[in-house]
């Protein structure tokens, strides 16, 4: 499998991840249950979420790059 393909899928899975821990973090709130490992639940999909993110939107910038550079032309307009 293509590693952009890879990274976007597990973007998309993480993402899913994340969502449920906040919508059980409102749950939690909502019972007056406030454990604090439910607040912190949300953080670890939150920290796969952003690397995979970043690289997701810089790819367009760095694929122009590359056509550019390949193409001979050097500049950035």
């Amino acid at each position: 499998m293509d590693w952009n393909k890879w990274i976007r899928t597990v973007h998309r899975w993480v993402s899913v991840a994340f969502t449920a821990a906040v919508i059980l973090n409102i749950v939690a709130m909502v019972q007056g249950s406030s454990a604090t490992w439910v607040g912190f639940l949300a953080l670890a999909p939150l920290a796969l979420l952003l690397p995979t993110g970043l690289y997701l939107f810089l790819l367009p910038y760095v694929a122009k790059r590359r056509r550019t550079s390949l193409s001979g032309r050097h500049d950035l307009a």
